[in-house]
């Protein structure tokens, strides 16, 4: 029986999809990926395409990777904003 050794593709490629799935909306370039995951330029590429051809990641047209479930044409929630203006004053407690 042959076992399974672990490549530096796959430990990046679980490395990369482990991001992606922990923040939900994430986008990076490659460069970032690259920063990310202390990794050299080809091998970061060739992950990358490698999540691409898989259907997880897409690339959008300024050049960011992200989730195909959050990709380029899927609008993204807007951040929550605290509203300080509320023009009501709180009572406090004695």
């Amino acid at each position: 029986m042959m076992e399974h050794v672990l490549t530096p593709h796959d430990s990046l490629l679980g490395r990369i999809r482990a991001e992606f799935m922990e923040m939900p909306g994430l986008r990076l370039t490659r460069e970032q990926a690259q920063r990310l995951c202390g990794v050299e330029r080809a091998l970061c590429q060739q992950v990358l395409n490698m999540l691409v051809d898989a259907k997880f990641l897409c690339l959008g047209p300024n050049g960011a990777y992200a989730r195909v479930n959050d990709g380029p044409d899927v609008p993204r929630p807007k951040p929550a904003r605290a509203d300080a203006g509320t023009g009501t004053r709180s009572r406090r407690a004695s």
